[in-house]
């Protein structure tokens, strides 16, 4: 393949925009990775002015993207495991899912409450149901309390079961990141 003075030149310049993208996108890693920004594929291709078929294309500049990724950012005034953007997701999930369960319960309790003040007036008036009746009732709200623990039980164990899986997350974080910086 003979090379003509204008391919030549050509190739220069293409090679040229190529490093001046490959230095961009490093100044852009390093950039983000000192300020504590998000790192993402996305994120460093918009920034950097760049396709991010670029980054697919160039395996180096892709791993330091994906290094970066797993790094956590360095603030000194951060205390404890970094927070995720799953694990944030996971936790509004759970509080919202708590925040229904709460709801339903005070629902319950409102009608219990409403119950029992109206056999109260009930009672008052003289006009009570007979004592049999009256024992139903009771076992009835027997039943109802031992659910309403029940319950309360299985929240418990909930919260167990998500401290647990948050713990396994870390975790997991941790020996990802360590496998990813061998």
């Amino acid at each position: 393949m003979t090379t003509t003075p204008r391919s030549d030149s050509m190739r220069k310049g293409r090679q040229a925009d190529s490093a001046r993208r490959r230095q961009r996108v490093t100044a852009v890693i390093e950039q983000a990775a000192a300020e504590g920004i998000e790192i993402t594929v996305s994120g460093i291709a918009r920034a950097a002015g760049v396709d991010r078929s670029f980054l697919y294309r160039h395996h180096d500049l892709l791993e330091k993207v994906h290094a970066a990724e797993a790094v956590p950012p360095a603030d000194a005034t951060a205390i404890g495991p970094v927070v995720s953007r799953a694990s944030l997701q996971a936790d509004l999930l759970a509080a919202h899912e708590r925040a229904v369960r709460l709801d339903a319960r005070n629902r319950l309790l409102e009608q219990r409450l409403s119950e029992a003040l109206g056999a109260q007036v009930w009672r008052e008036s003289g006009l009570g149901a007979p004592i049999d009746i009256d024992a139903l009732q009771q076992r009835i709200t027997e039943l109802e309390q031992q659910v309403l623990d029940l319950r309360a039980q299985l929240e418990g164990r909930d919260d167990d079961l998500a401290a647990a899986r948050a713990t396994n997350r870390e975790l997991m974080t941790e020996l990802n990141t360590a496998h990813h910086n061998r």
